[in-house]
């Protein structure tokens, strides 16, 4: 028996599943998180309601102690940027009524409360552009101060111990900051009652499918094309993951799309410039809404004035699979992500930093770099590392890495130079800034990036020896152990038009 969460404890062999906190059945919990109300506050806050909007909000919202103590200004790769984690649970108040757990298609859960969508919404310093970053709620992570879990599963454990709302927030915060190396400025939380009421305030939203959806899960039921989507409808349409090929996984690239097709609709000046609509939109938010206590509504709206739905992108967290793990010796499907390749991820959102931009690769016989070897493929960590000592530089010893999709140059702060002639002769290499590393680091990843050998060094390779070695093993091609599963993509939904599975 363990007193986890149930989003952590795994299932039983038999694939029997208790029933959870007194609640009959699942309904596939649900859903949305808070970019909603981000958007449309921010929005509202910059319109001509901006007074009347601030004061209406400020008097409503929920503020919770979340936001602990940051990381090292050194650390924050991202700078000026604001990052907000947006959470979505599937609680429902207590004062819901019957006629609203309708409408949701559920139930009482009995006071669960369960991260069910995780998202942060990193805002350039200028305001100009967002994305929208996904973390799937089955990823298993380490907990800080608990161990392994899935990530869904770190807000209970904060709740613990009398640690409330704002002990879940600090705890889900710090496993998302330690995950990501993203510094977390602010949390916006909301609930699955809070999403429909903010939805059906909003009005309708168009989608548009490329094949037709229908799953009784859920509810979806939409033909191929254009289709305008009520609260009820919405709710069902990013709830969807079965059917999907990637389940879970298209069902945050649902989210993402709705999320954006949403962001026009707020925009529209039919929704900006009726007062009514607006009063409305205001209260639902403000009854729905849960945040941390030093976001200053007013400054948010400053910092997105400039924002344009065109300019919201949206991404995932990179991952290596969807594999069953046995703590406990119960079966347990996780989502395992590349965290190896995570400040690569990173670094490809938020953009590379100016010194390492303004740098003049250095020469490479003052250069010492070492290889290690995420990619899975034997004995290929040793083959660069001949290669880069042909090529002068002074190399290490090669070790090894958790596995990863993406090749990397890590280094520390002040050796942009140096890292700078790794990455020139490592084509497709991601140079990548890390307090992990003391010195230059060529991480290999599963995507086969290499070192390209001189032209000069080829002649004398072939005079070596014909005997097979592991070095020359693994210079031949290789397929991965196992496939790596595309998450990274970044999708611009925001544009007119866009349509997706």
């Amino acid at each position: 028996m363990t007193n986890a969460p149930e989003e952590t404890r795994p299932r039983r062999a038999d694939r029997a599943v208790p029933p959870r906190h007194g609640r009959r059945k699942r309904h596939w919990g649900a859903v949305l998180p808070a970019v909603a109300g981000v958007l449309t506050m921010a929005v509202l806050l910059s319109g001509g309601y901006a007074a009347y909007a601030y004061n209406r909000l400020a008097s409503s919202v929920t503020k919770v102690d979340a936001i602990g103590s940051a990381p090292p200004a050194e650390d924050d790769v991202d700078g000026r940027a604001m990052n907000i984690l947006l959470v979505g649970d599937d609680h429902r108040p207590d004062n819901a009524t019957p006629e609203q757990l309708a409408e949701l298609s559920t139930e009482s859960d009995g006071g669960a409360t369960n991260t069910d969508t995780m998202i942060v919404l990193h805002i350039a310093a200028d305001g100009r552009s967002a994305t929208m970053i996904s973390f799937p709620r089955d990823s298993y992570v380490d907990i800080p101060d608990v161990g392994k879990g899935k990530l869904n599963s770190a807000f209970e454990y904060g709740t613990r111990d009398g640690g409330g709302d704002s002990g879940g927030a600090r705890k889900l915060i710090a496993t998302i900051q330690d995950l990501s190396g993203l510094t977390i400025d602010h949390y916006v939380r909301v609930s699955l009652l809070g999403f429909y009421e903010i939805v059906k305030q909003l009005g309708p939203v168009n989608v548009c499918l490329n094949q037709p959806a229908k799953d009784a899960f859920s509810g979806v039921d939409l033909p191929a094309g254009v289709s305008q989507l009520d609260a009820k409808q919405a709710l069902s349409f990013v709830r969807q993951r079965h059917g999907l090929p990637g389940g879970d996984l298209d069902r945050q690239v649902r989210q993402q799309y709705f999320l954006s097709q949403e962001a026009r609709k707020i925009l529209s000046a039919g929704t900006l410039l009726n007062p009514v609509k607006t009063t409305k939109i205001i209260d639902a938010i403000g009854d729905s809404v849960e945040t941390d206590q030093g976001l200053d509504l007013l400054a948010l709206a400053r910092q997105m004035s400039n924002l344009r739905p065109s300019n919201i992108k949206s991404a995932t967290i990179p991952i290596l699979g969807t594999p069953t793990v046995y703590p406990n010796g119960y079966a347990l499907s996780v989502v395992e992500v590349d965290t190896a390749g995570m400040p690569a991820f990173v670094q490809g959102l938020v953009g590379e930093p100016p010194a390492y931009a303004d740098a003049k690769a250095a020469d490479p016989a003052s250069v010492s770099v070492t290889v290690t070897n995420g990619s899975g493929v034997t004995g290929a960590a040793a083959t660069a590392s001949g290669v880069l000592t042909g090529r002068g530089f002074q190399v290490g010893t090669p070790g090894s890495s958790a596995t990863t999709a993406t090749t990397m140059v890590q280094y520390p702060a002040g050796q942009e130079a140096q890292a700078k002639a790794v990455a020139s002769v490592v084509p497709g290499a991601v140079p990548v800034q890390s307090t992990a590393v003391q010195g230059v680091t060529l991480v290999l990843g599963t995507d086969g990036a290499m070192p390209s050998a001189p032209a000069a060094a080829q002649p004398s390779e072939e005079a070596q020896p014909s005997q097979p070695s592991e070095e020359a093993e693994a210079s031949k091609p290789a397929e991965p152990a196992e496939p790596s599963p595309s998450s990274t993509a970044v999708h611009e939904f925001g544009q007119e038009g866009v349509c997706i599975n």
